[in-house]
This record gives C-alpha cells, structure tokens and sequence, in this order.
C-alpha cells in the first residue's frame, strides 16, 4: 500500500498542464487521471486543484468551456493553449534538469 503525499511544491501546474495536453478534461475527470497516473501517491484535492485551474486559465495556458460530463452533469472542460504547451516544454525542462541532480547527489552521496 502506498502512502498519499502532498504533490511537491511548484510541480501542480506542471503536473495539470501534462494532463490536459492530451485532451479535454473537466476537474474532477483531471483530480481523478492525476491519481490513476500516480497510484494514488500523490493527494491532488478540489482545494488544491480549482484555484490552480483558475490561475492557469488567467495566465492565459489552458482555456474553459462549460460543457456536459458523462454523467450528465454541467462541468467546465479545459483545454491547452499555444502558450501552455510552451510554459509545459520549459517547466518539463526545468524539472528534468532538477531531477538529474538530485539523482546525481543520492548516488553520489
């Protein structure tokens, strides 16, 4: 069984970007593919993830449409925009780099 974490600070954008790259998703279809894509290891809550999917749609990286869940329900479905698929490469890039070093301290240490 694994422990449930906090999602490391800063990687939530990164993290929701990646998801929504491959296509539409509403939030809660998003808190749920997060925890599939993680075993559950990491604890993306509604408290969490809304104000983090509001702040990327203001700075203009994914985009909101108000549509019908599977369930027959009214849900808001984000896509990403041009300028989020760039902001995603860099902080894809920005997180490999960190990653890379800190694996080089543990096997170094």
């Amino acid at each position: 069984m694994t422990a449930r974490k906090d999602v490391p600070s800063g990687t939530l954008d990164m993290l929701v970007l990646r998801v929504i790259s491959r296509g539409p998703i509403h939030g809660w279809g998003l808190m749920k593919r997060l925890g599939e894509l993680t075993d559950n290891v990491f604890q993306v809550t509604p408290g969490g993830l809304f104000p983090a999917l509001q702040r990327l749609e203001e700075d203009g990286w994914i985009a909101g449409e108000w549509g019908v869940s599977e369930n027959n329900r009214k849900a808001r479905y984000y896509t990403i925009t041009k300028t989020g698929r760039r902001q995603l490469a860099r902080e894809e890039d920005h997180w490999k780099a960190i990653s890379m070093a800190v694996s080089r301290v543990l096997e170094g240490a």
